[in-house]
């Protein structure tokens, strides 16, 4: 059931967040993992896990970058940190996984797979509305996953854009003043309550899509942010029917 009242005002556009609302990044990485820790030898790591613990230092890393003085760095080099970490972690050689073979797994965030409903309900939703990403991957990674997932975007906005990663407000602000419109017009749509409670905070409207199974079933980290958004649904596609489309 949406949270807001029949008669509230729609959006002029649609943002998403991608990583976890409109795709299932622990499923894919762990499927691009395996073979990679079967060749090395490593069968004593679970390949989901090893999709959870490089996840886990996202948001970190995204923190740390926004208040670095050094300028933005691309996520896809962010990702390539985050990894060389964590498998210096594993106790995994340089010498046993190469550059190249890094850099493969790095590029696995390019290929990820979107929930069924995902590309059914942006295509509803665009009948209707512009959509948007409103993503922290950069540009070249949100159009390589689009063109492989069949995602049709209307722009790829976001990070990059904005030069600032969410939860910055200036990440929220960028994509509605590239659209050319004031911040309560534009909607951002996303499975995560952190973030939505800052675009909340930064003018935006809010819309609300559960994906229990991006954590494989755990609680997902953000709970103390969850408040009453403006439109809430089971699905994307269950969005587009709410908003009509």
């Amino acid at each position: 059931m949406a949270q807001s009242e029949s008669n509230r005002a729609l959006p002029k556009a649609l943002a998403f967040d991608v990583f976890g609302t409109v795709v299932d990044w622990r499923t894919s990485i762990a499927r691009e993992v395996a073979p990679v820790l079967l060749r090395i030898g490593r069968s004593d790591v679970d390949c989901h896990d090893f999709a959870d613990r490089w996840r886990a230092r996202y948001l970190p890393a995204l923190l740390a970058s926004n208040k670095s003085e050094s300028g933005f760095v691309k996520l896809d080099s962010l990702h390539r940190t985050m990894l060389d970490a964590l498998l210096l972690e594993l106790g995994v050689e340089e010498n046993t996984l190469d550059d190249a073979a890094r850099t493969d797994l790095v590029h696995a965030w390019h290929r990820l797979d979107p929930w069924p409903d995902s590309v059914a309900g942006l295509t509803r939703l665009k009948q209707r509305f512009p959509i948007v990403t409103l993503s922290n991957g950069n540009i070249s990674l949100m159009i390589n996953m689009a063109r492989r997932a069949g995602l049709p975007w209307d722009a790829i906005l976001g990070a990059e854009i904005a030069q600032a990663y969410k939860p910055a407000r200036q990440a929220y602000l960028a994509t509605a003043a590239a659209l050319d419109i004031a911040p309560e017009e534009l909607c951002l749509v996303a499975a995560h309550h952190g973030d939505l409670a800052a675009a909340r905070s930064a003018g935006l409207m809010t819309a609300f899509i559960p994906r229990p199974l991006e954590y494989g079933g755990a609680p997902a980290p953000d709970l103390s942010y969850k408040q009453e958004w403006e439109f809430h649904a089971d699905s994307l596609t269950g969005l587009a029917d709410q908003l009509g489309c």
